[in-house]
């Protein structure tokens, strides 16, 4: 990861902060985003080396776009983005309201285009980069009281999987983290009752994630899953 300019969307979250962490204890160039500038600053002081925040609401197509120009500008190139954002709804299908199944499509969905979409134009420039998109596993398999939002992760993982077929021949590289409960602050607006003692930690979801982007530059993990061993095996 030495000097790698590594693009997290969602860096002041649970999941994103863990990353950066990592990522800053070996030697990377991290551009962190996120919607809340101050916590993006409390974090960035935090870490050493070489880091630029750029507070962003990635729902926002032209901040998207200010993001990646911002980080070319300052840094010259983009080798990853990790797209690390989301917004968790939980509840009956029939209880979903018009305005928070466009919150839920628009961050999860329309927002993981966007960053992806925008990077990955930078990265076939160049022949080469690395694209995370963090689904969770409700991308992959349904599960009562889910229906908004898996709405919103099947929509990536179509999306991801499209690109990753057109960008193959430019050396652009897609992973996709099926990860099961994770123990961060999603679940704190969450009114489904869980166990979070039994979840995954941020901090292994961020050992997933940094495995892949340090494997080989032949090797391609396309998708990661892993679950708390109190689920069921998908």
């Amino acid at each position: 990861m030495q000097d790698k300019v590594i693009v997290i969307v969602g860096a002041s979250g649970g999941i994103g902060s863990a990353l950066t962490r990592k990522l800053a204890n070996v030697g990377a160039k991290l551009v962190l985003a996120a919607r809340d500038g101050i916590n993006l600053a409390t974090l960035a002081n935090e870490l050493s080396g070489r880091v630029l925040t750029v507070p962003t609401d990635i729902t926002q197509p032209e901040q998207v776009e200010a993001l990646i120009q911002t980080t070319l500008a300052h840094f010259g190139q983009i080798d990853i983005l990790v797209n690390a954002a989301g917004l968790g709804i939980l509840k009956g299908y029939n209880n979903i309201e018009p305005a928070e199944l466009e919150r839920i499509l628009d961050l999860n969905l329309k927002g993981s285009f966007y960053t992806s979409q925008a990077a990955a134009k930078e990265m076939q420039k160049r022949k080469s980069g690395h694209i995370c998109n963090i689904v969770g596993i409700l991308g992959k398999h349904s599960m009562p009281m889910a229906a908004a939002y898996s709405a919103s992760k099947f929509g990536v993982v179509g999306f991801s999987k499209c690109m990753a077929e057109e960008l193959k021949r430019f050396g652009v590289k897609f992973t996709l983290f099926y990860f099961g409960g994770v123990d961060s602050p999603f679940w704190n607006n969450v009114s489904l009752k869980v166990d979070r003692s039994k979840m995954l930690s941020c901090d292994t979801a961020a050992e997933a994630i940094f495995y892949a982007l340090s494997a080989a530059p032949e090797a391609v993990p396309m998708e990661i899953n892993i679950q708390p061993d109190s689920h069921l095996f998908f």
